[in-house]
């Protein structure tokens, strides 16, 4: 009963039941976003992700190249490196992507550079640092953040970290480590053997 209730706590706070996002909404996001200092442009490039808001969880795939040294934020340390400008600014993001279930689903260093380009036309995309893939529980979670005025003040951090960056969301999605399935998994294996000790 104890695993059951731990069980149905954490599925119904890791899965969104929200629904896709209403229009009154995503129009009071939008006016967020451009209030905290999101360009026109990238505030309708917004608008039309959310528009088509599934309710589901999704994830963003982040291709990172850093820059070596940053640029210089007034404030932090001249001879801060790139990491430490990333730390930085996840110091807001961590919190407020962990309160809302969404966190990194891989992350990994670049073994070598791009082994297959096919129709770009595009100089100086061979070469990355880092991949992340970002799990977040919904898009309102996502505009959530965003839209938080903290954000707009730490994301100076991560344009000066970074040289150059590809991300784009992935709606649906599936992975078999899904900790829902995983923790499923693992409290009947524990229900069980707790069963046959009981019995023995």
């Amino acid at each position: 009963m104890i695993l059951a209730t731990i069980y149905v706590a954490f599925f119904y706070w890791y899965t969104s039941f929200g629904g896709p996002l209403t229009p009154d909404e995503i129009d009071w996001y939008v006016a967020e976003a451009e209030r905290v200092g999101q360009s026109r442009e990238t505030s309708e490039d917004f608008r039309g992700f959310l528009e088509n808001d599934t309710g589901d969880d999704f994830v963003i795939l982040n291709i990172i190249d850093s820059r070596e040294p940053p640029l210089v934020v007034e404030g932090f340390p001249p001879a801060a490196n790139a990491q430490e400008m990333v730390d930085r600014y996840m110091e807001f993001m961590y919190p407020e992507l962990f309160a809302r279930a969404c966190h990194p689903v891989l992350i990994g260093s670049a073994a070598h550079r791009a082994v297959d380009l096919m129709g770009l036309d595009v100089e100086d995309i061979e070469v990355w640092d880092q991949g992340v893939l970002m799990r977040y529980r919904s898009r309102r979670d996502l505009a959530d953040i965003l839209s938080n005025p903290a954000f707009a003040g730490r994301h100076e951090f991560k344009v000066a970290a970074i040289e150059k960056t590809i991300a784009f969301p992935l709606d649906p999605w599936f992975q078999l480590g899904d900790p829902r399935l995983v923790l499923a998994l693992l409290f009947l294996v524990v229900g069980f053997a707790w069963q046959a000790l009981r019995r023995d």
